[in-house]
């Protein structure tokens, strides 16, 4: 019998597993856990597998990243048929969420431009030196990027997209356009450790000593601490050619990144992969156009997949921004493939993508607060939004037991619903912002507001903020930014493109 994660917990810690809560889940099937120690001092990041050569492959590639100093999860135990493990919890912190700010405005800050430089330079070193003596048929589902993989994306495209959009095209000139892609992208050398999901909700934001030194007789060492990225879900990589997973990062659907810092994180990926191997810079963007163009494809073929086929509204909103880029993209489109690039200015100037191109997609910003403190201001201009007033529930402050707890701790969350009072409060709460999140939603509005208050901003209204936060997320795919005023607590909840 394979161990479970609390067996493979005590493994690697010496510690009985206490809580195990559930994370959200990745483009795979696996199933991710975050599980504390008894005595809540501890926590590791448990992983349940579906497909044992995907895990396998995972724990090949983690394995042999370490080995060459890369920035990768440390995997501390395995189960004997590798379908489970445990690693080091890295945190909670996306590079999706770090740089949410200049995502949401296009104006990035100092320290989001450092991060973002930071990993574009990792990137460089990891697709390199993760290379070296690597065994790509470890790799799953693929060893190498090839023809049958191309064509596999392109045709997602034309299926899933394409096809969907209603625009009408000749197939058969449009296939030998994609077989003529597909030769000019396997021209390009085949060296490199090709991430092939590198974007920002696969990079994690990370404190780690970079420095450290021995003190003086006497005195102690110090230690110097900054943030530096560190890479997950590799698992899909194979081996291939570096401008994929440059044009992945740099393109991503909502990035927003404007085309002078594309350029300037172009250069410092360049500046640093002329440290691993020569790099003829004027070749380096004439061949990333074409892969810039083909991921895009492949993109909004998943949009296609996952939105008209699965209807899932999220997807569907990412669209706008894929289509957005390929815009500008078919601007300085080469001319190898003409009738495809005829065809793609052609769908973008579809009215059914002119219409939703001018909408942005809906923000709820849900707060919970003390009402000592006052009310939160709406940043959004309009003057506010749905206030609830979670005072008249059953306190938990009240007893010393929970001074130092908060609502998104399990003695509170058990003592608030075994009480049973925040319960039918909370669907009346749904019930009012649903209606308004889906009108909102159908009439374009780019931002809702919601709050909670109660005496403190501890207990009643962290727990409310954070199911309500959680509903919205789920039932409508929409981003849900959360602040939690009193306990200077953020975090966005936005479903995986």
């Amino acid at each position: 019998m394979a161990q479970s994660l609390s067996q493979l917990f005590y493994e690697a810690t010496g510690k009985k597993a206490g809580e195990q809560v559930a994370l959200t889940a990745s483009g795979s099937n696996r199933r991710y856990y975050r599980i504390f120690s008894e005595d809540g001092e501890t926590s590791l990041i448990g992983v349940q597998g579906t497909s044992h050569d995907e895990n396998h492959a995972f724990l090949y590639m983690a394995e042999q990243f370490l080995e060459k100093g890369l920035d990768v999860p440390k995997v501390l135990a395995v189960s004997d048929d590798e379908m489970n493990y445990v690693q080091q919890d890295l945190g909670n912190v996306l590079l999706f969420d770090y740089i949410a700010e200049g995502r949401k405005t296009g104006v990035f800050s100092a320290p989001e431009k450092e991060m973002l430089r930071k990993t574009m330079r990792g990137l460089a070193k990891l697709q390199v030196l993760a290379a070296e003596q690597f065994d790509f048929n470890q790799c799953y589902p693929q060893p190498e990027f090839n023809l049958r993989s191309i064509l596999w994306d392109l045709n997602y495209f034309k299926y899933c997209f394409l096809k969907a959009t209603g625009l009408e095209f000749q197939e058969d000139k449009l296939e030998n356009e994609f077989e003529r892609l597909a030769y000019i992208l396997l021209q390009s050398k085949m060296t490199a450790f090709m991430y092939r999901d590198f974007q920002s909700r696969n990079v994690m934001v990370v404190e780690k000593v970079v420095e450290s030194s021995e003190g003086s007789e006497g005195s102690g060492g110090s230690e110097v601490r900054e943030l530096v990225p560190y890479f997950i879900d590799f698992q899909g990589g194979r081996k291939g050619p570096v401008y994929y997973d440059v044009a992945s990062f740099l393109w991503q659907a909502k990035a927003n990144f404007h085309p002078d810092l594309r350029e300037e994180l172009i250069g410092e990926y360049l500046d640093e992969l002329q440290k691993y191997m020569p790099v003829d810079k004027d070749e380096f963007y004439e061949t990333l156009k074409h892969f810039v163009l083909f991921r895009t494809m492949q993109v909004l073929g998943a949009y296609g997949f996952r939105g008209y086929f699965e209807k899932k509204p999220h997807f569907l909103q990412s669209i706008p921004f894929a289509i957005d880029n390929l815009r500008h993209l078919l601007k300085y489109a080469s001319e190898d493939y003409p009738y495809l690039i005829e065809v793609l200015k052609e769908m973008t100037a579809m009215k059914q993508f002119k219409e939703v191109g001018m909408r942005k997609p809906l923000v709820v910003r849900v707060y919970s607060f003390s009402y000592k403190k006052g009310i939160p201001a709406d940043g959004s201009g309009n003057g506010g939004g749905f206030v609830f007033d979670c005072r008249a529930i059953n306190n938990p402050g009240k007893y010393e037991r929970y001074k130092f707890f908060t609502g998104m701790d399990k003695p509170v969350i058990d003592f608030l619903e075994e009480d049973g009072e925040i319960l039918p409060f909370l669907e009346e709460a749904y019930q009012m912002v649903d209606f308004s999140v889906k009108r909102y939603m159908d009439r374009g509005f780019q931002n809702l507001m919601v709050s909670f208050g109660c005496t403190g901003g501890q207990h009643r209204s962290v727990y409310a903020a954070e199911h309500m936060a959680q509903h919205i997320n789920e039932k409508f795919g929409v981003e849900v930014q959360l602040i939690h005023r009193e306990q200077n607590m953020e975090r966005i909840l936005d479903n995986k493109e």
